[in-house]
């Protein structure tokens, strides 16, 4: 007997829910394509960000990601005349039209959204999929109880416009629909059209000249954005339901001669094979429960960049393939420090080993200057370079593969990029980085930029700078040393390898004399920058202690670790100030000055919660359970914000309320990383690596 699917339950209609319940109108669900594109919206089925919508395409540069369905009205005629509305677009006042009173029950199958609605006399269910690699959509509904026919009404709107722009652009080309065979296209230059096509009973697309609607996206209001669009409708379908069979629209920018089987029936099981597939290919620990969860919800990150296709026709020339890693939705690119440390909970972890691999060899490959791309915009081809930790990240991304996998090809074939991003580091290179040569220490920094993760700024407030000398950035570079004074003898070049074995133990004496609070039992954040010493009790100090290689003094790794978790520490993450700094802010929201003003001045970041884990074990090896429990908070997350996913950040005080993207990469990944760590039958070193071991021990 096969297993039930992974499933989620994240809300069930109660006598005291009404039909603008906050629960519909705040959680959100979202399915990507792994291409970049998704669809994404309110439980409710209201438009509350720009960003929502059923179908938002990923197209090749210049256009980028693009909403190219926005909103579907949903009603169900009765027999006896009555309408019902499944879902439906936000008033001002939180009002609901039509309603959404005969929601049920929402769920995720397998990590794919499942809305179960109560009509009464029937019950009615609906799934949405999108098949992997298409900017394409199938909505299912099917009556799963009932024994009378009925009529659904389905009204499509569409606003084209790239995702990141405001709601009230307005449009600069009127649309067109043409009737194409069995389906209709939608047409607005420079955009592609969308065909959109209804396969089931009595099904018919009725165009009624095309009206205009107006429609209030309530968290861009509150974000202090743009709030107030527009959408235009063609006319309407209307179909007959009948009991047990499927009715299914489907949205699409590709030719739909690409689906022969246009079923959402057969979509949906295509899917659900390749979703169990990543299960089957995941360790033990991550097969069940909130370790499949969370297996299904890296899935949703890990792309091939359908913007550059440049990209893709390189490395398949070289007999490989173009995968980049998107780090949060909604409007989030592929960032290269975000990749570096989602690389091992993502791919690594879940045992895509060859997208790990395509990943390396996709940043590599646009190393400058001894640097790594800081980001990819939307929609360009060339990344920025902005960035001191991408590219020391990227050292701790190949350690962890060649560690994983027991495969030392990538370091050899990495190994020159590598040796020159060193050289441009020690001589110097963009933005101040560089090697100071009184103590061996990485120094960073310009005037108008943030280099570290802690990268906040507005116009030209650069938040927090943290120019000078940064904690982790010489803990990474400590770490980078390390890794390559061991690579150079593996690739016999002794001479180097005592170079940085030389380098690496001047940068540990530095540090340790330079970054010790002796009166705290603590660590500087900052030295030698702007104000000199900046000993403000931020969670960066942890890497000291949480790297393959730690710069710090065993000695001092339980104080340092006992304040971040005095001090820091929430049920969600690690927050980024202590409170009762100067500077603390216990709240993200707001417009964006308030928002970036509190981004990195407290607000919890979930992500950090996986070095803390790795700092955890390495003061306490023993303590698996201890380090499981600062876990506990996670599972409970997962019902709200993106249902089944970890939002970026979180508020600094309870309710620890989720803010910034619904679905962040590093969060998702050091979430899932540290919770197959802390298994209770996890071997306690590294996972993966120890099963391998146990493997090659085994009697031939």
């Amino acid at each position: 007997m096969s297993r039930p699917p992974i499933t989620r339950s994240a809300w069930m209609r109660l006598p005291q829910h009404h039909h603008a319940s906050e629960d519909l109108i705040e959680r959100e669900w979202l399915v990507t394509n792994g291409l970049g594109g998704y669809a994404s919206g309110s439980l409710s089925g209201a438009c509350t960000r720009r960003f929502h919508g059923l179908l938002v395409a990923a197209l090749p540069a210049p256009l980028g990601r693009v909403v190219m369905f926005n909103h579907l009205l949903e009603e169900v005629r009765l027999p006896d005349g009555t309408i019902l509305g499944l879902g439906g677009e936000e008033r001002p006042g939180g009002v609901l039209e039509p309603d959404a009173r005969s929601l049920a029950s929402f769920r995720l199958e397998l990590g794919l959204p499942v809305w179960t609605y109560d009509l009464g006399i029937a019950t009615l269910e609906k799934r949405l999929v999108m098949p992997h690699r298409h900017n394409t959509v199938f909505l299912t509904y099917r009556l799963i109880q009932g024994a009378s026919p009925l009529r659904l009404g389905l009204r499509p709107s569409v606003h084209f416009r790239p995702h990141q722009v405001g709601v009230g652009n307005p449009l600069d080309q009127p649309y067109t629909v043409a009737s194409v065979g069995d389906r209709h296209e939608l047409r607005c230059d420079p955009f592609p059209p969308l065909q959109l096509r209804a396969v089931g009973s009595k099904a018919e697309l009725v165009l009624d000249g095309g009206s205009f609607r107006k429609i209030h996206y309530r968290t861009e209001a509150a974000r202090g954005y743009e709030s107030e669009g527009i959408l235009w409708s063609p006319g309407y379908l209307r179909a007959v339901l009948l009991p047990g069979k499927d009715l299914s629209l489907i949205a699409s920018v590709e030719p739909l001669e690409a689906f022969p089987d246009l079923s959402g029936g057969t979509a949906l099981e295509v899917e659900r094979t390749r979703r169990r597939r990543l299960l089957q290919n995941a360790p033990p620990e991550a097969r069940e429960g909130l370790g499949a969860e969370l297996v299904l919800a890296a899935d949703q990150f890990l792309i091939v960049p359908a913007s550059r296709p440049a990209d893709t026709a390189r490395l398949q020339a070289e007999g490989d393939e173009a995968v980049t890693m998107i780090a949060g939705y909604h409007w989030f690119t592929d960032w290269g420090r975000d990749t570096m440390i989602s690389l091992e909970g993502l791919a690594l972890g879940t045992g895509r080993i060859r997208e790990a691999t395509s990943l390396l060899l996709t940043f590599a490959h646009y190393i400058k200057e001894g640097l790594i791309p800081n980001q990819f915009p939307e929609g360009r081809s060339e990344g920025i370079y902005n960035t001191a930790d991408a590219t020391l990240w990227f050292f701790h991304a190949i350690d962890v593969y060649r560690r994983r996998t027991g495969d030392p090809s990538i370091v050899r074939t990495l190994f020159p990029s590598l040796r020159r991003i060193l050289e441009a580091h020690l001589r110097g290179t963009r933005f101040g980085i560089r090697v100071d040569p009184i103590d061996g220490l990485l120094t960073q920094g310009e005037s108008g930029y943030a280099l570290t993760w802690m990268d906040a700024k507005v116009g030209d407030w650069v938040v927090t700078p943290r120019r000078g000398k940064a904690v982790e950035i010489n803990a990474l570079w400590y770490n980078a040393l390390r890794l390559m004074e061991a690579w150079s003898l593996e690739e016999k070049d002794p001479v180097l390898s005592a170079d940085l074995a030389q380098a690496a133990g001047r940068v540990y004496d530095s540090f340790n004399r330079r970054f010790w609070i002796e009166a705290e039992r603590r660590l500087y954040d900052v030295i030698d920058g702007e104000s000199a010493l900046d000993a403000a009790l931020r969670p960066n100090q942890l890497f000291a202690v949480s790297l393959p290689h730690p710069v710090l003094d065993p000695a001092k790794w339980e104080p340092v670790l006992r304040g971040v978790v005095d001090r820091l520490l929430t049920p969600v993450g690690l927050r980024s100030l202590e409170p009762g700094h100067p500077d603390y802010r216990s709240k993200y929201d707001g417009d964006i000055l308030l928002r970036d003003g509190a981004y990195h001045q407290g607000t919890v970041w979930a992500w950090l919660i996986g070095p803390l884990v790795d700092a955890w074990l390495r003061v306490y090896p023993q303590d698996r359970a201890g380090a499981r429990r600062l876990l506990e908070g996670f599972p409970p997350h997962l019902d709200e914000g993106c249902v089944g996913s970890v939002s970026e950040i979180f508020d600094a005080k309870e309710p620890y309320i989720p803010r910034g993207c619904i679905a962040q990469a590093w969060s998702v990944a050091e979430l899932l990383r540290a919770w197959i760590r802390t298994a209770p039958d996890a071997p306690l070193g590294d996972p993966l690596q120890e099963r391998q071991r146990q493997g090659s021990e085994q009697p031939g």
